[in-house]
């Protein structure tokens, strides 16, 4: 038996190649990590936004899940663009008996170009049935106003929102200040008892899209490969700094990041 590290990725598909399953997948690749899919929806979109979005049944959802699980395995998994609150259920029971892997969730909800991706509805479902079964959860700042109903401005605002998103059920909370104004950016890491805080240089860059996605996926891999949780918090934040630093320039719009970055 292989001893490869191996990934799952539940999201949605992005045909510009910078989010969702492609970011993934590229991301799983460039960490040795063996990737997997489950494809939530499929959407029409470029670098100067989303023009359309297709979800999938919710049992094709689910019955790529169950066959990869019960062929494959995998080590860690990660979702992002889940849609709606019946693919969440689906989601949630097909993961709730591998409580091994280690679950990465991205709360995705809006596209860079302002679409929405996750239906107001979902919210609950998303609190309730999946947070539970996430090792980590790694909200940007307009994600963790929307679970925990709360306005975040402030790096104090960042870590009193973690306290409450902790209390759904993740074990760590990945608060990423992206979002907070000023030359540098500030994530704060929580693990129900102590901070951990990691600032780095702001990069002055309309080409961003997908930072999310590639972000959560090298925490995936890096999760994958047995890394303790703030190593691999570490190791990821790194890459998508490099990966925003070294962005290709592509498109008109939002362009993707450079998911060929050094990963040290």
């Amino acid at each position: 038996m292989s001893n490869r590290a191996k990934a799952l990725t539940i999201a949605g598909s992005d045909s510009g190649g910078g989010a969702g399953i492609q970011a993934d997948l590229k991301t799983f690749h460039q960490f040795g990590v063996y990737g997997m899919s489950a494809i939530t929806a499929i959407t029409a979109q470029n670098t100067l936004g989303v023009s359309g979005v297709y979800p999938l049944p919710t049992e094709a959802v689910a019955h790529q899940i169950r066959e990869v699980l019960l062929d494959l395995g995998a080590d860690a998994a990660k979702t992002g663009m889940l849609f709606d609150a019946a693919i969440i259920r689906a989601v949630a029971a097909e993961l709730d008996p591998y409580r091994n892997i280690k679950l990465v969730v991205d709360p995705v909800m809006i596209a860079k170009g302002g679409a929405k991706l996750l239906r107001d509805d979902a919210i609950e479902a998303l609190k309730k049935d999946l947070l539970p079964l996430a090792e980590v959860v790694t909200p940007n700042l307009p994600e963790a106003e929307v679970l925990t109903g709360m306005l975040i401005r402030t790096p104090e605002h960042m870590r009193e929102g973690a306290k409450v998103i902790h209390a759904l059920g993740a074990r760590y909370v990945m608060m990423k200040g992206g979002h907070l104004e000023g030359d540098e950016v500030l994530d704060i890491l929580y693990d129900g008892q102590a901070f951990y805080e990691i600032a780095h240089e702001r990069i002055q860059t309309r080409h961003t899209h997908g930072t999310g996605c590639t972000f959560s996926a090298a925490l995936t891999a890096e999760l994958a490969k047995g890394r303790p949780l703030v190593q691999a918090v570490e190791t990821a934040n790194r890459f998508i700094f490099e990966a925003i630093r070294t962005a290709p320039e592509l498109g008109g719009g939002h362009g993707p990041t450079n998911h060929w970055a050094a990963i040290e």
